[in-house]
Formats: C-alpha cells, structure tokens, sequence
C-alpha cells in the first residue's frame, strides 16, 4: 500500500513532493488537488490516491483503475509561468524516465499524453489549468498501470494495454516508481524555466513516432504523413503524403494510427 511516510523517506526534491498527501479513495487526483490551489503554500503539492471513482483523461475519457493497480498522482504547481505545451513535454519525459525499462523495452512517449511500453499504452498524462490574478495554476495528473494482468483491462482495451507488471514479468514497487516519478517531474519541470532544448532532445529520444507513419484526425479530417519533429508551442510537425508540411495542435488532434 501507499503511504506517505515511505514515499517522502529520503525524498530529495525541491519542489515537486514538497508535500504528499494518499488518499485511499477518491473521485479524481486532479480535483483533490484544485481544492487546494487557493493557498500559495500547496506548490508542488503531490496526492496520490489507492483508488478513482470519476478518474480522467484527454478528452473526457474516463481513466479505469481498480485498487491498488496503479499509480494516480496529481501535482499542483501555483504560479507557473511556463507554457503548457512546455509542461507537457517536460511531464511526459518526465513519466517515460521513472518508468524506465522493462525488460528489454524502454518507456516511450506517444505524443501528446500517452506513455507505451512495446507498442501498448501503460500510462496517461493530464495537464489541466487555470487563471487566477494574472497568472496560471496548474495540475498534472498521471496514471501508470502497474499491477494490471491481460485480463484487468475491458476487453475493447487488452490489445492496447499493459502494466509494469506484464512487460517486467515482475512485481512492481509501487513505492520505489512514487518516489522515482517525484524527483523525475521535480528534475525536469525545472528545465522548462531555463533549458527547453534539453526537454526537446529527451523528448526526441523517447519518442515512438518521430521518423513514423501515422494517421491523425484534426477537426474531423484525416492526414496521413511521417513525423519529423515537434513545435513547442504549436504541436506535431508532419509530412503529409500529398505534398507539404503542417503543424497539428493537440487540442485539436486525435492520434489514429502509428506505423514503422
């Protein structure tokens, strides 16, 4: 089981995990987290929670955990002056580095929020935020499938889905990967303050689609294209087949398809 005490053990962060709070059940990470954005003292602010009722993902997608399966954390980060789109990156580097390896099989990023181990997705970001006196809050929440078996995921998800646990063929220390994920996202949200280039050159080596073939839908449309790269501020750079290089924003993006 999660606890505090074992995640802030020897804890070498400075801000992110400045405070944890477990919760043995909740609806959702994220909105735990926004009930104490009012108080300035809550930066870097980390829940972690045993359970979701009403968990969420990109686009309104419910995140399915069962107890004690995962990790669902929620950072709250109060007057962040970096862009979103920079936040993103940083996290989703961040998340694809704690994991690590498993087996012979590195984390990769699927841009913009997913995480993949051999193709399949192990976990999701989402960063949410909001305005307040001129300047912007923000809550990043993640989810990592640990102990999930084929089995745990519905059946329209199994040939998508994996855990630590299927890809490692062991158990994994949910404590450990707390502690990991803490001082990745301490470690490389920093860098979005004052080396966006490192957070760029990461990204490019954990990314699962750069160089690939991939179907996109953006505003109901398909493209199809090979990525060459990534925008900071504007999104995934495509070349399309039919001729021309556009910029897909991921708000407005849905990823289909990635081919080699």
């Amino acid at each position: 089981m999660l606890n505090h005490d074992d995640i802030k053990s020897h804890l070498k962060t400075s801000r992110v995990g400045r405070e944890v709070l477990v919760y043995a059940s909740t609806a959702s990470t994220n909105d735990a987290a926004w009930h104490y954005a009012s108080n300035k003292k809550n930066d870097g602010l980390a829940i972690f929670a045993e359970q979701q009722s009403a968990g969420r993902g990109r686009g309104g997608n419910k995140w399915i955990s069962h107890k004690s399966q995962s990790i669902l954390c929620s950072t709250l980060l109060l007057n962040e002056i970096s862009r979103p789109e920079m936040l993103t990156l940083a996290v989703a580097v961040a998340v694809a580095e704690a994991i690590g390896r498993c087996g012979s099989k590195q984390a990769q990023i699927k841009w913009p929020n997913d995480i993949l181990i051999g193709g399949k997705k192990v976990a999701g970001i989402l960063v949410e935020s909001k305005s307040s006196k001129g300047h912007f809050n923000y809550v990043i929440g993640i989810g990592i499938n640990c102990h999930q078996k084929k089995d745990s995921f519905p059946p329209e998800l199994r040939q998508t889905a994996t855990s630590i646990d299927i890809e490692s063929k062991i158990v994994c220390d949910r404590i450990s990967l707390a502690k990991r994920l803490l001082v990745s996202l301490d470690e490389w949200l920093g860098e979005t303050q004052k080396n966006s280039v490192a957070i760029l050159d990461r990204w490019y080596e954990l990314s699962a689609q750069l160089g690939h073939h991939v179907t996109l839908q953006y505003n109901r449309r398909s493209f199809t294209g090979r990525v060459l790269g990534i925008d900071p501020q504007e999104g995934l750079i495509v070349q399309l087949e039919n001729g021309g290089v556009r910029i897909f924003s991921a708000s407005h993006t849905v990823m289909v398809r990635c081919e080699d």
